[in-house]
């Protein structure tokens, strides 16, 4: 049986967030609340983060993605997902990780920086 690729996430605070890997939108069941990042790979082989978001994963995941037009045009491959039940510990990783993943606030990335 093949294992789930997994990547790990730093945020600036230095904490650690291993989220599970998939190809994009894959089924999820509903009311499964967590944290989200699209991605691709650069050609070092790295990770490099498109959008990071919080939610429900089985609408999140989702071509209906209400950022997906931005998303498709910065070529995110894959969807890495993980499980986090509580909002204001979902809001507070996906702040943590946009103030070390920069690149995913626009113009690079999908993510729009409050305040402009």
């Amino acid at each position: 049986m093949a294992t789930q690729e997994t990547c790990t996430w730093t945020g600036a605070s230095g904490k650690q967030y291993l989220y599970y890997v998939f190809p994009r939108h894959p089924v999820i069941n509903d009311g499964q609340d967590g944290n989200y990042v699209y991605a691709k790979k650069n050609l070092q082989g790295q990770w490099v983060p498109v959008y990071f978001g919080q939610g429900d994963l089985s609408k999140r995941a989702t071509p209906d993605h209400h950022r997906i037009g931005c998303i498709d045009t910065k070529s995110a491959t894959h969807v890495h997902l993980r499980l986090n039940a509580t909002k204001t510990d979902r809001l507070a990783e996906e702040q943590d990780l946009l103030g070390h993943y920069t690149n995913a606030y626009a113009p690079h990335g999908c993510n729009v920086k409050l305040g402009g």
